[in-house]
Order: C-alpha cells, then sequence, then structure tokens
C-alpha cells in the first residue's frame, strides 16, 4: 500500500516569508522537464499557491521553473515542497503535471494509477501509450479538450500558439534583408514588405497582429471564410484565392483535387510578389497540410523569407527542413520547433493557468473527485472510458 501521507509545508526560506498549509490528500507533482530545449513550466508560483489552496500538497523539483525565470525560491514561498530529484518529486505523486510528453524514464518512476496532465501526445508514440497504459495512468492530454466556450480558459493549443505566431514573425523579421515598415530617410523612401500569414487561427492571427505592428503591409490566407473578419479587424488584407473550405470544429476540410490545383496555381502567382511568408496552418494530432510547393518557392523573389511553424508536424511547405534554416536559390526558408519555448515566461504563465483550470474540474478539497457526466472530463481523457 502506498503510504499517501505528505511533508508539512518546506521552510527553504525564511519563515515569515513561507505561506503554509495543512497536510493534503493528494500530492501534485512538477518536475522538470525533459524534452531537448524545453524551457516552459507546467506550473508557476502564482498555480502552485492556488493548488494549495485547492487542498492539495505541491511537490516541485528544484530548478524546474528556472529556464522560464520562476526561482526556486518564488515556489518555496507559496508552500510548496522543494526536492532534489525527479524520483523525489513524483514519488508518491497522485497528479503530475507537465508541459511536454514525459519519457520513458519518468514514465518509470509514477506511480501505479497516478493522474497526469499536459501536452501529452500518447498516439504519436505507440511505445509512450503502451507504457501509460501498463501503468494504470489516468492521462488527460490537453490537445485532447473539446474546443467549446467553456474549455477556452483551459485550452492550451490556443495560448501557445498565440506565442509561437508572435515569435514566428519575429524570426522572419530576422532573417528577412530588408525593414518591415515604410521609412523615409534621406536615401529616399523605402516600402513596406509585403508579408503573407498563411492560416488563420490564432497563431496566425497573432502573425497578422505583430507583422503589423512592425509596420508590414500584411495580407492573411486561409481557406476558411469567417476568418476574413478577424484578419481585417487586426488590420491585414484577406487574400481571397477563391477557394473556400470550411469544416466542422473550426477546422478546415479537406480540400478535392480540384480545388487544391486552383489554389496553388493562384497562390503560385501571388507569392512572386510577396517578400515574407509565415506558414501556421495544422490541425492537432494530423500532419500539416502541404501549401507551399517547391515550384512555388522557385518563383519567389531572391531574398524572400518563409518561416513554416508547422515544422513540428511536418511543415505547411514542401521544402521544410524541421529544425533547420536552409536557402533554396535565394529563398531562406526556417522551420523552427517549440516556438512557444522561446517565449517561456509568458508561454508558461498561459499553459499553467491553462493547467489549473483544467484540474479545478477534480481536485476538490485536496482530493480527486472525477465526474464522468462532464464531456470535459470524457473527451480528454485517454484511453477513452468505454
Amino acid at each position: 500500500m502506498v503510504n499517501t501521507a505528505v511533508p508539512d509545508a518546506t521552510t527553504d526560506v525564511a519563515a515569515s516569508n513561507v505561506v503554509t498549509s495543512p497536510k493534503a490528500a493528494i500530492i501534485v507533482a512538477i518536475a522538470r522537464e525533459t524534452a531537448l530545449g524545453e524551457r516552459r513550466v507546467a506550473a508557476t508560483p502564482e498555480t502552485c499557491k492556488k493548488l494549495i489552496a485547492l487542498g492539495a500538497h505541491v511537490r516541485v523539483q528544484r530548478g524546474a521553473g528556472l529556464g522560464a525565470s520562476f526561482t526556486d525560491d518564488s515556489y518555496a514561498q507559496t508552500g510548496a515542497q522543494l526536492v532534489d530529484d525527479t524520483g523525489a518529486a513524483l514519488d508518491g505523486a497522485d497528479l503530475v503535471l507537465c508541459v511536454q510528453p514525459p519519457d520513458a524514464a519518468t514514465i518509470g518512476r509514477l506511480k501505479n494509477g497516478a493522474t497526469l496532465v499536459g501536452s501529452l501526445a500518447p498516439q504519436a508514440d505507440a511505445a509512450r501509450g503502451d507504457a501509460l497504459q501498463a501503468r494504470g495512468i489516468l492521462a488527460f492530454p490537453l490537445e485532447r479538450l473539446p474546443r467549446t466556450t467553456r474549455a477556452q480558459a483551459m485550452d492550451v493549443l490556443s495560448s501557445q500558439a498565440g506565442m509561437a505566431g508572435y515569435k514566428a514573425v519575429l524570426i522572419a523579421a530576422t532573417l528577412a534583408p530588408r525593414f518591415f515598415p515604410m521609412l523615409t530617410t534621406a536615401a529616399g523612401t523605402i516600402r513596406p514588405s509585403k508579408v503573407l500569414i498563411v492560416g488563420a487561427g490564432v497563431a496566425g492571427l497573432q502573425a497578422v497582429a505583430t507583422a503589423k505592428r512592425l509596420g508590414a503591409q500584411v495580407e492573411g490566407f486561409d481557406v476558411r471564410p469567417e476568418t476574413r473578419e478577424q484578419i481585417e479587424s487586426l488590420g491585414g488584407k484577406f487574400l481571397d484565392l477563391g477557394v473556400s473550405a470550411a469544416g466542422e470544429g473550426g477546422y478546415a476540410r479537406a480540400l478535392t483535387d480540384a480545388e487544391r490545383a486552383e489554389q496553388q496555381r493562384r497562390l503560385g502567382e501571388h507569392l512572386k510578389n510577396i517578400d515574407v511568408v509565415v506558414c501556421t496552418a495544422a490541425v492537432p494530432g494530423r500532419p500539416a497540410p502541404k501549401i507551399i510547393t517547391a515550384a512555388m518557392i522557385a518563383g519567389m523573389k531572391p531574398g524572400s523569407v518563409l518561416v513554416d511553424l508547422a515544422a513540428e508536424t511536418g511543415g505547411n511547405c514542401e521544402l521544410t527542413h524541421p529544425g533547420q534554416t536552409i536557402d533554396s536559390n535565394g529563398v531562406t526558408i526556417a522551420g523552427p520547433l517549440n516556438l512557444a519555448s522561446q517565449g517561456a515566461v509568458h508561454a508558461s504563465e498561459m499553459y499553467a493557468r491553462n493547467v489549473l483550470n483544467f484540474v479545478s474540474l477534480f481536485v476538490k478539497d485536496g482530493a480527486l473527485a472525477f465526474d464522468w457526466n462532464d464531456e470535459l472530463l470524457t473527451k480528454t481523457v485517454w484511453p477513452e472510458r468505454g
């Protein structure tokens, strides 16, 4: 039998600065992320304090928040217990919060029957999914969360996409060999860069807004006609290629062969006069749609730049190399990965609040209480309950 007793709140800082809490029935653990380059953290001092207020005992591995500029002392001051290593953080934990899917070693340290919440992508790695099931882990991959009004405060895909769209435009501006804004100088007037944002989800709309703030001449393209108003509200111009493919759940449906051919013909012609392209079209759990062909890249001006935010799922451009920046006949193509992590402070704050709002559905008075009549739980849990 697992001993569920927990130690008193930590006293790593002066006692007058420590907020203590009574012993709790459940242990919530936050360990350091193991994915290469991941700087975000699943719980901030702000959300740790609120978890403790829900009756939980919070255990944080030292250094878990440093990549996002949250010090160990800032966690200790909330009443969280600091521990030295991953094993100590996870030992006997009832609820584990994470950003990236845990590796095999981390899964092996989870107690049988624990609850795991984060961006888990269990079906992307069969071995990981099997390992979670073998341990009886109750997994909640937050990317499966229904896209409903009630779930907006828990939507990690949207909060992290906003940071990714912002960072993608900044990368594009850095790589571009020209100014974004129009400038009047003693050497003459410099025209603004023409920027095209492909895809008008959360990342794409943030990209439109960011490019506009930088002074570029911005267009947004999406096959969903309802995005026109959103793009225009941010100061962009809607690029209408005569193809409409509105789908379910806020995502586009698959194009027919004829629609795809017409879209590519018109888009290829338009790209000849574009300076910067930022691709953001992606559907969770599926390969990114290929929108920009090698032939389109060949027709672009030398010095043009394409940043493919969808690189993690294969990219929207045929020539994208995930994690690399390449040159194709004078056109720079960047495939950055994990862009949200580059804005680790605000990305972590948003992610941690999303996670807190979700776990608040079942953390009640220091205990786990799952209401399986709640669709936010039944549609998110993996594997699905029969």
